[in-house]
């Protein structure tokens, strides 16, 4: 068992923690559980990240709410560095982003992901991937994003997607 260490405090991301952003992404991209992003991806993306911060300002953790529809939004890139690993971080950033998906008016939240068990524990369970009708399917398929192209199983992305879980959990 892992000593406990100080609790940490999640905050909305600055364009500041980007670097850092991508220190804690980076060896889970190296391990294929992530998909790899370039920097301006991420400073594009900041304002839906969360970190989690330990008590002399370093981040420990990190987790994005992305909206696909109006009522579903997805979990991206959650990752919690290996020392803060059973402390609660990854909970604790998962619930923050729910918080804030209420707050935008979704009902539902799906992640794709190879650590089922962690989101089982936090309400999620496998769901097919027909989420969205047809016509949001359509819609959908022109987004330039990986993420969605992720999403809709599309070939371009498959190398990183075998064998991944979509789990979903209703808010509401």
């Amino acid at each position: 068992m892992t000593p406990q260490k100080s609790p940490v405090s999640i905050r909305r991301a600055r364009t500041s923690d980007v670097p850092r952003i991508q220190e804690l992404v980076e060896p889970l991209v190296q391990r294929r559980i992530l998909l790899g992003k370039d920097a301006v991806v991420f400073y594009e993306a900041v304002q839906e990240f969360r970190v989690a911060e330990d008590p002399n300002g370093e981040l420990v953790g990190c987790g994005a709410l992305h909206v696909f529809w109006e009522d579903l939004g997805e979990v991206r890139t959650l990752a919690v560095h290996d020392d803060w690993l059973g402390q609660g971080i990854g909970r604790a950033l998962v619930q923050r982003i729910e918080a804030d998906a209420l707050e935008l008016g979704l009902s539902r939240l799906f992640c794709l992901t190879f650590e089922v068990p962690f989101f089982e524990r936090n309400g999620y369970t496998a769901s097919p991937l027909s989420l969205v009708d047809p016509e949001v399917y359509a819609e959908l398929v022109r987004s330039p994003d990986e993420g969605v192209a992720e999403f809709l199983d599309l070939a371009r992305v498959k190398p990183n997607t075998l064998g991944n879980t979509r789990m979903l959990k209703h808010l509401r």
